[in-house]
């Protein structure tokens, strides 16, 4: 059985819906049958918040793996969609990097312990399909872990006009990366968030970035929706919240992309 697919969802800049795609594309991930671990990594806990998840259920957190090695398996909890679990974050993860600023291979620590995890999954003749790895809203330490830990990364882009412009340090980061520690790291693809089709520059900056990615810029682009920007309050995704919202349904669309890219991807190495 194959090893899950580790995916990380990055993006330096803030409110581009990054923490949003993590968790909506893993609950429409799981919602279409597939086995789905959210890895929160950003300290302030949006995506644990985001799925219900609160604070005083998270007794061990993505902290604890990092700093504390414990096995991402203690860390676990199940949220109320079938096959999705999160390994919840806390606001101690805003000070690993500085803990770590001496550890050996510091860069390291997340792979070490997903590599572990498969192991685990592989020993007890269980699967999991996809890992996403919410990662902070800046190029630290925690984002690196999970960039040499992940097989490719997610780039959510809000289609404003510095959208472009805002990527140059983050693909760099990328580029370093697999120049140094993770030399498979890919561009999983390039999703279009908070796209309003009334706004003429929506519109220009889907063009430009298309332009600019070529097709690793997803067909779906997820719609500026206000059910979207609700839903984690109630925290839920929102197929959840409202699965017929055009927000979720965008979610759902993407996921299917997702999957259906992985399937042309295991088909290409498959000897004729």
């Amino acid at each position: 059985m194959a090893p899950p697919k580790v995916i990380a969802v990055a993006n330096q800049k803030g409110g581009v819906g990054k923490t949003t795609t993590a968790i909506n594309l893993a609950t429409a991930l799981a919602a279409i049958g597939q086995r789905v671990v959210v890895l929160d990594l950003d300290p302030q806990g949006n995506a644990s918040t985001g799925l219900g998840v609160v604070r005083a259920d998270r007794r061990a957190t993505s902290y604890d793996v990092l700093v504390g090695e414990r096995p991402l398996q203690d860390a676990l909890i199940d949220t109320d969609v079938p096959g999705l679990a999160i390994i919840p974050s806390d606001v101690d993860l805003s000070g690993a990097e500085l803990e770590l600023s001496d550890a050996p291979r510091r860069s390291y620590r997340l792979r070490h312990a997903i590599d572990r995890f498969r192991r685990t999954l592989a020993g007890m003749g269980e699967h999991c399909d996809y890992i996403l790895i919410d990662c902070p809203p800046s190029l630290n330490l925690l984002t690196v872990n999970a960039m040499t830990a992940a097989d490719s990364v997610l780039v959510p882009l809000q289609t404003e006009f510095f959208a472009l412009e805002g990527l140059t340090q983050l693909m760099r980061t990328i580029d370093l990366v697999r120049g140094n520690l993770n030399k498979s790291l890919e561009i999983q693809g390039v999703v279009l968030t908070m796209y309003d089709r009334r706004n003429n520059l929506s519109s220009q900056v889907a063009a430009d970035v298309r332009d600019h990615f070529g097709d690793k810029v997803y067909d779906t682009v997820i719609p500026r929706n206000v059910r979207v920007s609700e839903a984690p309050s109630f925290g839920k995704p929102v197929l959840l919240y409202d699965l017929e919202c055009a927000g979720a349904q965008a979610y759902l669309k993407l996921a299917s992309e997702v999957v259906k890219q992985e399937r042309r991807a295991a088909d290409a190495l498959t000897p004729a």
